[in-house]
């Protein structure tokens, strides 16, 4: 993470869920960063309750608005960009199907376009989905190599953003000296996330409210993580390339395969570590088509860059909740997204911390 001292990143769906987080870690580390996104899509939300804001150069547009968008790149003259931003809940591409494939795919073409313009960017990373792969059902997990063909709106639009990516790399980037990689991450979870449609978020409203938590897909399995996993990922990615061009390319980003479980798995995990008060039932409320089995074969990134999943989904449920409780006290969150990200990117330091306390 030293390596991000003073370098100038751009990040568009900064105020977001895995957009704050992202940025609080690049500001903890000294990057100079510029976002670019919509409003903070939730009331309450993790951008305000981070505070982040005032320690970072903070951009609010719409990512389909090529015109402004390009302003804002320009005047931040990036040496990285990340691109986050995007319309992602399967439910919501359902009942907004051109909004979904206006913001996703034609976000990631303006995107691309800023950085075709640009004379500074040298790293450039697209981060879309698990989702992208075509859904054989198999009980293995996808490989890069796996042909790309989402199934509902969403999934479907983020295919589309990994091949128009691949045709700019291949039409304009080639033969320059800017890397770019596309990241295609599992489920994550983790404090701050206020999300409608996902499963950690509504098992948390529920116990505050002492209601049952709806499990709707019991069965389904997922390659759920921690959200520090894929950011710390993403940002392995964006380093690497940045030195070196043989880096770039497409990257599965999960869990442990052991870490990939059932929705209603996660929902007992999350009863556990809550306690008094969490309870969960199992009640399909007709929703739209979602597949129920689905991994990622990590084998890449971990063979490329020596990356391993660091918190197993107890871990995680564990971090969650440890969050979400400051949240409910009304503590200081953004202290604690600081020592969560310390635990993560420095266990033994943390730990010799602990004991120096003690």
């Amino acid at each position: 993470m030293n390596f991000y001292k003073g370098k100038k990143v751009f990040v568009t769906g900064h105020t977001g869920f895995k957009g704050t987080w992202l940025c609080k870690m690049l500001i903890n580390k000294g990057a100079k960063v510029t976002g670019y996104a919509l409003q903070p899509p939730t009331e309450p939300n993790l951008f305000t309750l981070s505070g982040i804001e005032s320690e970072m150069n903070s951009i609010i547009g719409d990512i389909r608005d090529l015109k402004k968008l390009k302003v804002a790149f320009h005047e931040a003259e990036p040496e990285i960009a990340i691109h986050l931003a995007a319309q992602p809940l399967v439910r919501d591409s359902y009942s907004d199907p051109h909004y979904t494939y206006e913001t996703n795919v034609m976000g990631t073409v303006n995107f691309l376009e800023c950085v075709r313009e640009s004379k500074t960017v040298k790293s450039v990373l697209n981060v879309t989905t698990d989702k992208v792969y075509q859904n054989y059902e198999w009980e293995w997990g996808y490989r890069e190599t796996d042909s790309l063909n989402g199934y509902d709106p969403y999934s479907n639009s983020k295919s589309c953003s990994e091949i128009i990516t691949q045709c700019y790399k291949n039409s304009f980037f080639s033969n320059t000296d800017i890397s770019i990689s596309t990241a295609r991450a599992g489920n994550v979870i983790g404090g701050g996330d206020f999300s409608n449609d996902r499963i950690i978020p509504d098992c948390i409203r529920a116990v505050i409210n002492n209601e049952p938590i709806i499990v709707r897909n019991p069965a389904s399995i997922r390659p759920y993580q921690h959200v520090l996993e894929p950011l710390v990922a993403y940002l392995l990615i964006a380093k690497k390339q940045f030195v070196d061009k043989k880096y770039e390319g497409y990257y599965n980003v999960g869990p442990n395969e052991k870490d990939c479980v059932s929705t209603e798995t996660l929902a007992n995990l999350f009863c556990q570590v809550w306690g008094k008060g969490g309870r969960s039932i199992n009640k399909s409320d007709g929703g739209p088509h979602e597949a129920s089995f689905l991994k990622l074969d990590c084998s890449k990134i971990k063979k490329t860059f020596g990356w391993e999943p660091r918190w197993n989904i107890e871990t995680a449920i564990e971090k969650t909740v440890e969050w979400t409780r400051v949240y409910i006290s009304k503590g200081n969150v953004a202290l604690m997204m600081d020592k969560q990200i310390l635990e993560f990117m420095e266990p033994q330091k943390h730990e010799y911390s602990k004991m120096s306390v003690r």
